[in-house]
């Protein structure tokens, strides 16, 4: 009898010991993102302001392309994460509905849905449309006069034209099948160079370089790469395209238990301008800059971290 009461304290510290490792563990924030040059960058800077917020941040930055970092969030595998307004439309299977061309409606129905039915909360996104665009250099842009119906009519006019885009750029109905549709023209297997990844950085440098014959890159609204190339997006002047606002999207159940992490994330996300999201991605894309110190010089620069 003498042993039972050391052995039975000893027991319950290693089970208290056991229980306060389990919640250290689920008070961790795990921020992931998607495997592209914005996402790291945002992904970065989400895990830096919330670390200054005295949050412990867990990181799975560059996780994998949206059906991945998606099914994480869903699974409690992941608590927050950079997402795009305009992948409502798939997520919900709206891809149909105009009210996606408008940033207002298009975050407010988002928000309504993935709270509703995934119990997910999008915080304030940044004023900068992502969207899928097609790049040419200056000379062809010119003669283009800078518009997608531009393109189209050289198209239809016989005018050679390559376009190295991703698969699901040249699959996804709200993407090329969407711009051609709108303009009245259509790519054959030969105009295309489908690469399997989405990153633009490729598609871009092809269309610059030239590279296997190709003039035109898919390229995103907020491309750091477009300027450094001497490359210009085209203007889709009968708003084919969705509009793509980067937000943060967090569990309902990690906001419950930090609110605070609305409170950080709104001002910083708001003063990502599509210019200045265009400039930083630049940093990484064509400069080689690490996104992780790209995103701590900025948040530096505008007094989000000391």
């Amino acid at each position: 009898m003498g042993h039972a009461m050391p052995v039975r304290s000893a027991l319950l510290s290693v089970v208290l010991a056991a229980v306060l490792a389990g919640s250290a563990r689920a008070d961790t924030v795990t921020v992931g993102s998607k495997i592209d040059t914005e996402g790291a960058l945002l992904g970065n800077i989400i895990a830096l302001v919330l670390k200054e917020g005295g949050l412990a941040v867990e990181s799975r930055i560059g996780l994998g392309p949206t059906s991945i970092v998606r099914s994480a969030i869903l699974a409690g595998q992941i608590d927050i994460y950079p997402e795009y307004t305009g992948n409502g439309a798939r997520f919900f299977a709206m891809e149909g509905d105009p009210l996606w061309k408008n940033a207002a409606e298009g975050y407010a129905t988002v928000r309504r849905l993935d709270r509703a039915r995934n119990a997910l909360v999008w915080l304030a996104p940044a004023p900068a449309d992502n969207t899928w665009a097609i790049a040419v250099n200056k000379a062809l842009a010119a003669r283009l006069h800078g518009t997608l119906a531009g393109l189209a009519h050289y198209v239809r006019e016989g005018g050679k034209l390559r376009l190295a885009a991703s698969a699901e750029f040249v699959e996804n109905p709200l993407g090329l099948p969407a711009i051609e549709a709108a303009y009245h023209f259509t790519l054959t297997q030969d105009q295309l160079l489908v690469l399997a990844g989405g990153d633009t950085a490729a598609t871009i440098r092809a269309a610059a370089e030239g590279i296997s014959g190709v003039n035109a890159g898919m390229a995103y609204g907020t491309d750091g790469a477009l300027a450094a190339l001497g490359m210009v997006a085209l203007a889709d002047d009968r708003g084919a395209g969705i509009v793509y606002e980067p937000a943060p999207v967090v569990r309902q159940a990690t906001l419950a238990a930090h609110p605070e992490i609305a409170t950080l994330l709104d001002p910083v996300f708001r003063s990502l301008t599509l210019e200045r999201l265009q400039r930083l991605n630049a940093a990484i894309a064509v400069d080689g800059s690490d996104a992780k110190t790209v995103a701590q010089h900025y948040l530096v620069a505008q007094g989000f971290l000391k």
